[in-house]
């Protein structure tokens, strides 16, 4: 598919209306690093989609008033993201011909914690994109389900590129790869549930807030960084290799070697910030203490639990609900909240 085909319709009416969305956030296992312009990714990615972390959007839309925006988080006026979205809006018109004819207001909240390692940006974005298409179909018509998730998968893109993966549920891949049929650098797309092993269909994702502040470089910067960095085109391929592996190891429910590859993702990831010019790190004491504590309770137990990592400090704790659930659990309550700023942890489970 080409962007050509994602055009809007030239002849719509609008009116004033409201509309309401919600919309989760995702956590990559397969890492996106890197991208070309129009948040074209460097590399394919595979996520799942959280169920308890999302974002709850409201747009009330004021039509034939002069286009402007205001946002409103958890009830506060954000001025900076109002203008961020005004940019948005302008850059997606070819798309919805209409969208510049009107007077918006959005509010949204999280029932997630603010820099909590939780991408926002992906829930976020993914919510207004739900709610343009809910908008559009009622100014130009309605369009079948499928298409209209694509598009709105396509437009959240435009907003956040890993926010194309949030609007479907379950394991989701976004970027172009040969082991995965109708995946594109456009738009995201769902993994065949029949491609995934039972064990891989219940899990659980605990996210530890070893740090709650802003991040000293954010991601936007990371992924330019990745133009100047020697070893980007080798994990760019490298991250295409790995969804071979991945393919054949989601098909047979081989744990150790998913937790073998997700913790190298999130390793290589920061590796990527480290060999940076200049060079970051996002780590913090409390992120390398709660890994060793995991790679040791891993051999001394034998018991699945491991780590992903997000752009952050914080750390993606994820284990099955295989019967094991509640010793690792009890693990991470004893050993693992103490690393955090305020022991703050975020539970939730993947969604399919």
């Amino acid at each position: 598919m080409t962007t050509q085909e994602f055009l809007g319709k030239e002849n719509f009416n609008i009116q004033s209306t409201a509309v309401s969305e919600s919309c989760p956030s995702n956590i990559a296992l397969i890492k996106y690093w890197g991208k070309y312009k129009d948040q074209i990714p460097a590399n394919p990615s595979i996520s799942y989609t959280l169920n308890h972390c999302k974002t709850n959007t409201t747009i009330e839309f004021f039509a034939n008033e002069s286009f402007s925006v205001q946002t409103f988080l958890s009830g506060n006026e954000e001025v900076n993201f109002a203008e961020k979205i005004e940019k948005y809006f302008k850059n997606i018109e070819q798309y919805l011909p209409w969208i510049l004819k009107g007077k918006y207001i959005i509010k949204t909240e999280n029932t997630f914690p603010h820099s909590s390692g939780i991408a926002s940006s992906a829930s976020g974005f993914g919510a207004i994109a739900k709610c343009l298409m809910k908008l559009d179909e009622t100014f130009s018509g309605k369009n079948s389900e499928e298409e209209s998730l694509q598009k709105a998968s396509f437009l959240a893109r435009l907003g956040s590129g890993s926010a194309c993966r949030s609007l479907y549920n379950g394991l989701v891949v976004w970027g172009e790869s040969d082991e995965v049929n109708g995946s594109s650098d456009l738009f995201a797309v769902k993994y065949a549930d029949d491609e995934i092993h039972p064990i891989f269909k219940d899990f659980n994702d605990w996210v530890l807030l070893i740090h709650e502040g802003v991040k000293s470089v954010s991601s936007t910067v990371g992924h330019g960084l990745m133009n100047t960095n020697p070893y980007a085109e080798r994990r760019f391929q490298e991250a295409r290799e790995n969804f071979v592996p991945m393919k054949g190891i989601l098909k047979s429910g081989d744990l150790t070697g998913f937790i073998k590859l997700v913790e190298h993702e999130a390793l290589t990831l920061h590796a990527m910030m480290m060999m940076s010019d200049p060079a970051f790190i996002l780590m913090k004491t409390g992120t390398l203490e709660v890994i060793n504590k995991i790679w040791d309770f891993r051999r001394e137990t034998e018991l699945p639990l491991f780590f992903t990592l997000d752009a952050g400090a914080n750390v993606h704790l994820l284990f099955p609900n295989d019967g094991s659930e509640e010793q690792i659990k009890s693990f991470i309550e004893s050993e693992l909240l103490q690393h955090t700023q305020k022991n703050g942890v975020v539970k939730d489970v993947m969604k399919f």
